[in-house]
């Protein structure tokens, strides 16, 4: 078994795996990186999405539902002693 594998057993038998030696080599993969960070920007990005429209959308028909609730209960405080005098 090489260098590398016994680390990784070792490190294993710790009770930690950490394939990458530093933050920097994390956001390089080796070359790679770019395409790595980019796969799961593209991914997460609908999936924020997703969830952030319909929660938005949700919001603008509660707002817009109690505004014509106002409305219409103003409209009705208006209409309400005018029909008191015609009696």
């Amino acid at each position: 078994m090489d260098s590398q594998g016994v680390w990784l057993v070792e490190a294993v038998g710790r009770g930690f795996l950490m394939y990458f030696e530093s933050l920097a080599a994390v956001w390089h993969m080796d070359g790679h990186g770019f395409y790595v960070w980019l796969a799961y920007a593209l991914t997460a990005l609908p999936l924020v999405l997703m969830v952030w429209l319909p929660v938005k959308r949700m919001r603008q028909q509660w707002r817009w539902l109690q505004a014509e609730q106002r409305r219409s209960g103003a409209a009705m405080a208006a209409q309400t002693p005018a029909m008191e005098s015609d009696l």
